[in-house]
C-alpha cells in the first residue's frame, strides 16, 4: 500500500437528471504505483473522461472513493496537475507563455524567484527556452501543447493525469509530444495517468494499460507493457513484442464493444 501513488476503491458515477438516469462508471478498483505511468484506454463512451474527472477531484463519485497518497480525494489536490485534450482553452491567449505557466504558481503562493526558477526549468525541459515572451495565439498548436505541459510540470505534481493530450495536433507532432512526454516521465519520475483512444500509443508510452469495458464502466484487462525503458518511434513500434501486445489491447477494445463485462486475466 505504501507503494501505491493512486488508489481506486470500488469507483462508481451514476449521472441523474429530469428523471434519466445514466450509470457512466460501474464498478472500477485499480492502483497505481508512484512514479508509474498507466494509460488508460477503451472503446467511445468508456466511460474515460468520467474516470479521469473523479480522479482529480472535479466529480464527486456516487460511490467508492480516489485516494491519493494514502488521502480521499473530495475535491481538486494539490498534489495533482492535469493536461487536457484542449489546450487552447486551458491556455490564456492575453498573458505571455511565461505568465500562463506562471499563473498556477502564482496560485501555489512561492515567491517570485522561485516561481521563475521552475519557469524557466520547465520551458527549457519542454524545448521553449525561447518563447517565454510569446501569446499562445502566436505559436503552432503543437508548441502550445508544450506550453500546457511546461504548465502543469512547473507545478511539481505528485501525479500527472493526461486526457487524450495529443488527439488535436498531426501525426508528426504527436510523435514528437509523445516522446517528449515519455522522456519527462523518465527524468521527473511523476506519477503519470495517460488517457488515450490510441492503442499503439498507449502501448508505446505505458508501463501498463489499463482496457476499460463500455458503460457502465469496468476494467476488462490490466497490460503489463515489457518493452526497454528507452524507446523510439521507429525501432520500438517495429518489434515483436510491441506486436503482441497492440494485439492484445486491440483484442480487450473489440471485447468491450462486444459488451464483454468479465475483467481479463493479466499477464
Amino acid at each position: 500500500m505504501a507503494d501505491n501513488m493512486v488508489e481506486v476503491r470500488n469507483l462508481n458515477k451514476v449521472y441523474e437528471s429530469a428523471g434519466r438516469r445514466v450509470e457512466a462508471i460501474g464498478d472500477i478498483s485499480f492502483t497505481v504505483g508512484r512514479g508509474e505511468f498507466a494509460c488508460i484506454v477503451g472503446p467511445s463512451g468508456a466511460g474515460k473522461t468520467t474516470l479521469l474527472k473523479c480522479l482529480a477531484g472535479l466529480l464527486t463519485p456516487t460511490a467508492g472513493e480516489v485516494v491519493l497518497d494514502g488521502a480521499p480525494v473530495t475535491a481538486p489536490p494539490p498534489g495533482m496537475a492535469v493536461v487536457f485534450q484542449e489546450y487552447g482553452r486551458s491556455l490564456f491567449p492575453w498573458k505571455t507563455v511565461r505568465q500562463n505557466i506562471d499563473l498556477p504558481l502564482r496560485q501555489k503562493g512561492l515567491p517570485r524567484a522561485e516561481r521563475d526558477r521552475l519557469v524557466d526549468h520547465a520551458l527549457t525541459a519542454v524545448g521553449l527556452a525561447d518563447s517565454g515572451s510569446s501569446y499562445p495565439w502566436q505559436l503552432s498548436g503543437g508548441m502550445q501543447q508544450r506550453v500546457a505541459i511546461a504548465r502543469a510540470v512547473a507545478y511539481e505534481p505528485q501525479v500527472l493525469l493526461m486526457d487524450e493530450p495529443f488527439a488535436a495536433v498531426d501525426a508528426q507532432t504527436r510523435a514528437e509530444l509523445e516522446d517528449l512526454v515519455r522522456s519527462l516521465w523518465r527524468t521527473l519520475g511523476i506519477t503519470t495517468l495517460f488517457v488515450t483512444h490510441d492503442i499503439d500509443e498507449a502501448v508505446y508510452l505505458g508501463e501498463r494499460v489499463l482496457v476499460l469495458s463500455t458503460s457502465p464502466t469496468c476494467v476488462l484487462d490490466d497490460v503489463p507493457i515489457r518493452l526497454p525503458a528507452e524507446r523510439d518511434q521507429v525501432t520500438s513500434r517495429s518489434t515483436h513484442e510491441f506486436a503482441e501486445l497492440r494485439t492484445r489491447v486491440h483484442r480487450g477494445i473489440q471485447d468491450a464493444k462486444a459488451g464483454l463485462r468479465k475483467p481479463g486475466a493479466a499477464a
